[in-house]
């Protein structure tokens, strides 16, 4: 039947009508298709360009107008590709000029075979550009942004090149094994490390063959392959790190940590740590040992005993706590070297007394000593040894063709009658030391409980003198001090007294070593530095303040400071005080201790040394800090009749005249030790025939009279 025109309506044949509907179709399809294409040149990931024979673009893509900045109003279908070329140099996208850039490509166009070039633009990105030519003449370009990977490429390298540097300048051997335990890794230092060469370990060995290689070598002492390998495969089953110590034949050791890697496969450390072995054991012994003699410190001791009793069947055995008589002279006559020395023979001696390797010998610091004896059959028993270890001290100690004599005494603790446990044990041996000292030295005591009266004493005396600074019980008193050629007083000593409410007035020999001992007389000497400067505030202009210092409070780190708030809070000049120190203080070796009494010196503080003469070592503590005056210990003054005692205070008169150093003689208490003192140039006296001491309000009226008698005189 005829179908009508869609434009008049009039109908027309059949046959006509079927053509017309196959070439709508074909336009449909084509329209389709082209439609495909574009979106698919749309979403290419690359740009794309394509040019007919006459280098005129026929379609290009979103992306290619991206990669090159260009302007799409500008790059149109039928512009020719020289054009494209000018328009990115006006935009200072490319690099080149565009006869440049067209000089490039045109060998490639013109060639008509596929072809592959790369282009930086002017921004330094690197533009890959794949040219294929087409059948019918022209081209088609496709562009790749390969920056990233290029960077990437160029980051990779510089990672390999890292690694191998670190491989090649890392101070410990590695190698590298993957997921099938073939080595894929080896540097330079395991190869140094071992004395080997890479042919003895090329890449691909196993673990087992590396291991089996290096006992054929030589290089490591026996080893349980097997044992290994099965050690490593446990590792990288549990994901953990595993090392382990190689001893080499050549006495070194090399520690090997094995890491497993995350994708399989592990990483083997070689480090030498043959010298920080070594380190480690001298540490550990130093740890465990007295650096001085060698001996079992107090920590070894300790671990020992403890040990020992923590046996079920311990049998009894016994502690002796041992302690030198006469050592403190030894010190103050010929120094430190000479008491360490000792130390080491006493050290040496008592270790000749134990029977065997079974019994200890340890040092607890100074020169205290405490020895366990095991296999104790008996107080005879340790009787037996107690009397050796007296014997053997006793003997005297030749150095340098003098004779150096010392004794020792001991305090015995059995177990378990005299304690269960370490504690207790060395408790009671100290005291049954403490009665031996009592009873006069260089001899042994058993432990009896009765002995804890006298430990209790002690410590209730300890008690009584921490709460009497705060309950003031403490005083001073203050002794004068004359000029002897002129006869005026030039000022005083600060002596201090102890009032107790329930003992009576404390003898200071017996109250400050123990103030000592427990640090008390830190804040002790504290209050008497205040307390005195704040008296001689009061007193005539010029007259000096002499105040006892302890080792201890120099030791204590506050010192000085405490020093110069006394000065400032009294008002008193730092010229007017003298800080009294004894020979202990200069025999510390300790810089701190000088650097305090050098830093005090500076401020025009006057520092003396006091109980001069009671050492012959006293002359090398002057040449060590120059002190202001020496004081001559009483005990020499008491004796001045003996012609021997005569001629040392006489040369240490004379020795502070060429020094330049003012020398003071204390415990003056006659007329007749007055004049020989003034008959050899003593500069003062000081004593009960000088004046005896007396409180701050006597001392004070003293001071104002002799003062106006010398004015009106």
């Amino acid at each position: 039947m005829p179908v009508a025109d869609a434009k008049d309506g009039s109908a027309v044949p059949e046959r006509e009508a079927k053509g017309m509907d196959r070439s709508r179709h074909m336009e449909d399809e084509l329209r389709e298709q082209n439609e495909r294409f574009s979106a698919a040149v749309e979403n290419m990931s690359h740009g794309l360009c394509m040019f007919d024979a006459e280098e005129r673009m026929i379609i290009c893509n979103g992306n290619y107008i991206n990669i090159f900045c260009l302007d799409a109003k500008v790059i149109r279908p039928g512009i020719r590709f020289l054009d494209i070329l000018r328009h990115s140099v006006d935009i200072g996208v490319a690099s080149q000029s565009a006869d440049e850039l067209y000089a490039i490509r045109k060998p490639y166009i013109d060639q008509a075979k596929p072809s592959t070039y790369e282009e930086m633009l002017s921004d330094g990105r690197i533009i890959n550009i794949s040219h294929r030519p087409l059948a019918l003449g022209g081209w088609v370009s496709i562009y790749e942004d390969i920056t990233e990977q290029r960077r990437a490429q160029q980051d990779l390298k510089e990672q390999h090149r890292r690694f191998d540097a670190a491989l090649a300048n890392m101070s410990q051997g590695l190698l590298m094994y993957d997921a099938d335990g073939k080595m894929i890794v080896r540097n330079g230092r395991f190869l140094e490390l071992y004395n080997v060469t890479a042919a003895d370990f090329p890449l691909g060995t196993t673990h087992r063959d590396a291991l089996e290689r290096l006992l054929e070598l030589g290089i490591y002492t026996k080893i349980d392959v097997d044992s290994e390998v099965a050690k490593t495969e446990a590792c990288l089953v549990a994901k953990k790190m595993h090392s382990a110590y190689r001893h080499l034949t050549d006495g070194r050791t090399v520690l090997v940590t094995r890491q497993p890697m995350s994708g399989g496969g592990w990483v083997a450390t070689f480090d030498d740590v043959t010298e920080r072995r070594r380190t480690e054991e001298r540490m550990t012994h130093l740890a465990h040992h007295d650096m001085l003699t060698g001996l079992p410190n107090r920590s070894m001791f300790r671990e020992r005993l403890d040990l020992a009793l923590e046996d079920a069947a311990a049998t009894p055995l016994a502690i002796f706590s041992l302690d030198l008589d006469r050592f403190k002279v030894v010190n103050d006559t010929w120094g430190h070297p000479a008491g360490d020395w000792l130390l080491k023979g006493v050290a040496d001696r008592l270790q000749r007394c134990l029977r065997g390797e079974t019994d200890v010998v340890a040092r607890f610091g100074g020169d205290e000593f405490v020895i366990i004896q095991f296999n104790f059959k008996g107080i005879a028993d340790a009787e037996k040894l107690a009397k050796r270890v007296i014997e053997a001290i006793a003997k005297p100690f030749r150095d340098k063709s003098r004779d150096i004599h010392v004794g020792i005494s001991l305090g015995i603790a059995v177990f378990p009658d005299d304690g269960g446990d370490a504690n207790t044990l060395l408790k009671n041996a100290d005291t049954a030391l403490y009665r031996a000292k009592s009873e006069g030295r260089n001899l042994y005591r058993f432990f009896e409980p009765g002995m804890d009266a006298m430990v209790q004493a002690r410590r209730a005396l300890e008690i009584d003198l921490e709460t009497a600074l705060p309950r003031q019980e403490f005083d001073l008193d203050f002794q004068p001090i004359m000029n002897i050629a002129s006869g005026e007083i030039v000022g005083a000593e600060a002596l201090m007294r102890w009032h107790s409410p329930t003992r009576g007035t404390v003898a200071p020999d017996n109250f400050i070593p123990v103030a000592e001992e427990t640090g008390m007389i830190v804040p002790l000497g504290e209050w008497a530095l205040r307390k005195a400067c704040t008296a001689a505030a009061s007193w005539p202009a010029g007259l000096r303040i002499a105040v006892n210092v302890s080792a201890v409070q120099l030791k204590s780190g506050s010192f000085a400071r405490n020093v110069i708030s006394a000065l400032a809070f009294s008002g008193v000049p730092a010229g007017r005080l003298e800080l009294e120190i004894t020979e202990t203080v200069l025999m510390d070796e300790s810089e701190a201790v000088l650097r305090t009494l050098r830093q005090l010196r500076g401020l025009g503080i006057r520092i003396a040394l006091d109980d001069f003469g009671t050492g012959y070592s006293s002359l090398g503590y002057l040449r060590r800090f120059p002190v202001d005056k020496i004081k001559i210990d009483r005990s020499f003054i008491h004796d001045l009749g003996n012609r021997d005692t005569a001629a040392i205070v006489r040369t240490v008169i004379g020795l502070g005249a060429e020094l330049g150093i003012t020398v003071t003689a204390e415990g003056v208490e006659t007329e007749a030790q007055l004049d020989i003192l003034r008959g050899n140039g003593c500069t003062e006296a000081q004593g009960y025939l000088i004046g005896v001491p007396s409180n701050a309000a006597d001392i004070q009226r003293l001071l104002k009279s002799r003062a106006l008698h010398s004015q009106t005189g």
